[in-house]
């Protein structure tokens, strides 16, 4: 009698990473790892009937913010109810550690400002049973998880931890700052980060307006932090930047000497902006270039438009910075709708300055011409005679007026959709041409982060849904698109065990439905430690994620098995 597997997927259709071909296959798992793939005579412990679903390798999302989820939350969800089951976090040069205990709230404030995770939801979760991050790594390996995690080191908080106040004040290091950081970075991948990540966009600040410690940093700093990965001889940098100090190309050039430097891998993220429609082109061509010529670059790309979700329920709306909304602001959601539906009301709200009280304003950067109904069903790729604007146009009425009566609508649930980058010609082919090039991976889903007006964890499920079936002609075959999203940014981050489906690789695959693989409806909900609340959006067509051989969740509810946790970067100095 033939030996019993642990588990046995039977006859599904196999994409395995690879972008080969898809085929019938069986697939064994034993003890974490897959043992077979092709016809498995013997049985299984547990066996799942994959006939007419499809078999990938999990998924791997290399930019997320789950750094403090990952302390109070053992399910980090959403990202896991997308086919997720590996990640990496610490990105856009923020995070808690290295930290100083004097230093926690100015790290938090960063935390917070960047990414719009609430300091008191912070404050409650983080335990900072750490100082180093050594310590930090080894504080979150205690707690047991649905996906596996990799961490990068931050530039905010590594600057802080050895400049103190100067980091704040964005002073130069000296050349002792940046040996002292060099050496950090080099003790941190030897712990087991994975790399390195900073951040030199503007847009990137606190709450009170104050700008990223790193955002100005020296080409020598750069240099000496990604030494560091050279010194361990391991790891990646991870780079957000707007390209534009002074110019793109000048910027660009000073990235290939970091990375000629160190002699290490690069990603950045890249996409349309609606301010400077064409300058994405130009560091397409200039990444391409780079590697072709032989550097280790990749960028990664969004599926679709990064889109706010402004609503009653959620922290950004039209009218949150005006004043006669924000005295009404802190009521129930119910009584704010009463409110807001009382005409007196209506007209002060719509009087007011918009941006008095919030000169972050979405207003003050896309306005309605790219804001949209949030309808059902979901529909992430909206015309222009769409837009709260030719609404406003089409019926005699303001933009704002439209947007106004539009939220205090469904009892104050409903969304306006903001589509801040990706969409400037309010279609997706910029989208399209970025991922024709072999350095640009799918990513960019800031899982974590932005929890209460952003829901982009979903980016996975989009870009099977829409560039693999829905798009068209000229979709994107499903191999390819896998391969993409598993076997690429594994081996990009250095995860050479995973994002294949063969004999020997770790047992983490999704069994998928793709004809009804779709996107549920966002819903904002309250679970985060001081009561903080976070938009969620579930998924359909999942018919199992399997985690390390472990089923982690069928048709989208968790069973409970928590088989994830700290992934170590293996150095090899």
């Amino acid at each position: 009698m033939s030996q019993a597997h642990d588990l046995v997927i039977r006859n599904g259709t196999v994409l395995d990473g690879s972008g080969g071909t898809p085929f019938i296959a069986d697939v064994a798992i034993d003890a974490g790892k897959i043992s077979a793939v092709g016809q498995v005579a013997g049985s299984g412990k547990e066996e799942i009937d994959a006939k007419g679903l499809s078999v990938t390798p999990g998924f791997v999302d290399i930019h997320t913010h789950y750094d403090g989820q990952v302390v109070w939350d053992s399910h980090l969800a959403p990202s896991s109810w997308h086919g997720v089951t590996t990640l990496v976090m610490g990105n856009c040069g923020v995070g808690f550690a290295p930290c100083k205990p004097g230093d926690r709230d100015a790290v938090i404030a960063l935390m917070e400002g960047v990414e719009d995770l609430p300091g008191p939801c912070l404050n409650e979760g983080l335990d900072w049973q750490w100082e180093t991050y050594p310590e930090y790594l080894s504080a979150l390996e205690r707690r047991k998880h649905d996906i596996d995690f990799c961490a990068l080191v931050p530039h905010g908080p590594l600057r802080v931890y050895v400049m103190g106040e100067r980091a704040l004040k964005l002073e130069d290091a000296n050349q002792e700052d940046i040996a002292r950081m060099r050496e950090i970075t080099a003790e941190a991948v030897r712990a087991g980060a994975f790399g390195f990540s900073t951040s030199r966009t503007i847009s990137h600040k606190t709450l009170a307006g104050d700008l990223m410690p790193m955002l100005r940093a020296q080409e020598s700093e750069l240099t000496g932090i990604a030494l560091g990965l050279k010194d361990a001889g391991a790891g990646f940098i991870e780079m957000t930047s707007d390209w534009n100090t002074p110019d793109p190309a000048t910027e660009f050039a000073m990235v290939r000497r970091v990375m000629e430097a160190c002699g290490r891998p690069l990603v950045f993220s890249l996409n349309q902006r609606h301010d400077r429609t064409e300058a994405w082109k130009d560091l397409l061509e200039l990444s391409t270039t780079a590697y072709k010529d032989g550097l280790p670059i990749r960028c990664v790309v969004p599926p679709r438009p990064i889109g706010a979700l402004l609503g009653l329920t959620g922290s950004q709306n039209p009218f949150a910075g005006t004043r006669t909304y924000r005295a009404i602001a802190d009521l129930p959601l119910e009584e704010r709708v009463a409110a807001m539906r009382d005409p007196e009301t209506r007209k002060k709200i719509l009087a007011d300055d918009p941006t008095e009280l919030n000169t972050w304003s979405l207003l003050n950067r896309i306005g309605y011409a790219r804001m949209f109904r949030f309808s059902d069903p979901l529909n992430y790729t909206p015309s222009r005679d769409e837009s709260l604007e030719a609404i406003a146009a089409r019926e005699g009425r303001t933009a704002p007026e439209v947007a106004y009566d539009l939220l205090v609508e469904a009892d104050g649930k409903n969304f306006i959709f903001a589509c801040l980058v990706n969409y400037a010609n309010y279609d997706l082919e910029a989208v399209k041409t970025m991922y024709g090039r072999e350095h640009v991976l799918p990513g960019l889903s800031d899982g974590g982060a932005h929890v209460a007006f952003i829901s982009d964890a979903s980016f996975p499920t989009f870009l099977f849904s829409y560039w693999g079936r829905d798009r068209g002609a000229d979709k994107f075959p499903l191999a390819h698109l896998v391969r993409r999203q598993t076997r690429e940014p594994a081996l990009f981050a250095g995860l050479h065990d995973r994002g294949l489906i063969a004999a020997g690789m770790k047992a983490d695959i999704n069994i998928i439905d793709f004809e009804k693989l779709e996107l549920q409806r966002p819903e904002m909900v309250v679970d985060l430690p001081a009561g903080g609340r976070r938009l969620m959006q579930k998924a359909r067509g999942y018919a199992a994620t399997i985690k390390a051989g472990q089923i982690t969740y069928r048709n989208g509810v968790a069973t409970g098995a928590l088989p994830g946790g700290l992934v170590r970067a293996q150095p090899t100095n």
